[in-house]
């Protein structure tokens, strides 16, 4: 069942996004080199953490 893990991921959750929106998700996971979801985390903690800066 997969490699354990200290941070599993058993929360799932379905997105709608314009053509736009899902092109430029697309670019950033293929220019990272990691999975669109890794993206998705990515940019939740990037707002977190603006958000604590005000």
């Amino acid at each position: 069942m997969g490699r354990p893990t200290d941070n599993p991921k058993d929360t799932s959750l379905k997105v709608r996004l314009d053509k736009g929106s899902a092109e430029k998700l697309e670019e950033c996971a293929e220019e990272l080199e990691v999975s669109k979801a890794e993206v998705i985390r990515r940019g939740i903690h990037k707002v977190h953490d603006d958000l604590k800066k005000k």
